[in-house]
């Protein structure tokens, strides 16, 4: 199976790519939402990232690949660190709840009587991504435990005589076109970022798009050399912007403003504060810059707060124009 068609190589979609470079630097910005039309590259942009990103410390042979520095009480002793790529994970709108959280191995349990643990796919994407493609579609069942490990960052399961928990911290992605449905509030709530991609309107760009793809599938390897140093290029970049990422604060003015903006849109809790917070910081960090500027703030506005903004029957345009018009009004 060839790799992943290669980051760099998308076409257009800017917003996209950079929300994505941004979940990738700052995972505490809570996921990210990739709404819009088939076949607009939504699934390509985020197994795209799998390759990007940079490879990570993990306890060798731990289900839950853990950080060396904080083991889960799971790992065996004396088990020595080892570089793994960092985990995304597909989550199918059939999945069963036992695939997801995990379940008992019925196999060993009737061959030697032991109660032993299958972790699910759960297990599988800590410190890593969950992808759901249709996230739209998800069961409701499965929502509510999203919610639930999202929250707490464990998975609790106490079933079949097991009691087990586990880590499971890990960036929700999800992808959908909201024609086919609308996401429950409470999991729209709990993404991050939000991004709308539309089909390209530019013939010049559409052509692209097809030629590059066609390239792909007819010599994958050597597409993906030709675009090898970019994808590299980029890696480094989330590299730096991850070491940066520390050193740079938001002052009490910008916070100010994240606030001003929050109210002036009717942004519900304080979510919004906190995921503008931490994506301009990230943005800041991609960039190089060594502080975090108005620019940088508003920059991220716009998929921060798109999906927190109440609906107004009086106000027939589109969430991203209402943010545009606050923006104008609080930096005026």
């Amino acid at each position: 199976m060839p790799a992943p068609f290669p980051f760099s190589a998308i076409v257009g979609q800017d917003e996209m790519k950079l929300a994505v470079l941004i979940a990738a630097v700052e995972p505490a910005i809570g996921g990210l939402l990739v709404l819009g039309d088939r076949g607009t590259g939504k699934s390509t942009a985020v197994r795209a990232l799998a390759a990007l990103l940079p490879k990570m410390r993990a306890v060798d042979g731990c289900a839950y690949h853990c950080d060396p520095a904080q083991r889960c009480g799971h790992c065996a002793p004396g088990a020595k660190p080892k570089l793994l790529p960092v985990p995304v994970v597909d989550l199918p709108l059939g999945a069963s709840e036992d695939r997801v959280v995990g379940a008992l191995d019925l196999e060993r349990a009737l061959a030697s009587g032991q109660k032993v643990f299958e972790p699910g796919l759960l297990a599988r994407a800590h410190r890593g991504f969950l992808y759901i493609d249709e996230v739209n579609l998800l069961e409701d069942h499965l929502v509510d435990l999203l919610i639930d490990v999202a929250a707490s960052g464990e998975n609790v399961v106490e079933r079949e005589g097991l009691s087990v928990r586990h880590p499971a911290r890990f960036v929700l992605v999800g992808s959908g076109n909201p024609e086919e449905g609308e996401l429950r509030p409470q999991l729209l709530d709990r993404f991050g970022l939000s991004v709308d991609v539309r089909t390209p309107t530019d013939l010049r760009q559409r052509v692209e798009v097809v030629k590059r793809r066609d390239a792909y599938e007819r010599d994958p390897e050597g597409f993906l050399a030709q675009w090898e140093k970019a994808d590299a290029k980029v890696r480094r970049q989330i590299t730096q912007a991850r070491e940066r990422l520390p050193e740079l604060q938001l002052d009490d003015a910008l916070l100010l403003r994240a606030a001003q903006l929050c109210q002036s849109v009717g942004s519900d809790g304080l979510r919004g504060e906190l995921t503008l917070m931490r994506a301009a910081r990230a943005l800041a960090a991609l960039q190089g810059a060594a502080v975090v500027s108005d620019q940088h703030l508003r920059d991220v506005a716009i998929p921060a707060l798109r999906h927190r903004l109440r609906r107004n029957p009086l106000d027939d345009s589109g969430s991203a124009e209402r943010i545009a018009r606050s923006i104008a009004e609080v930096w005026a």
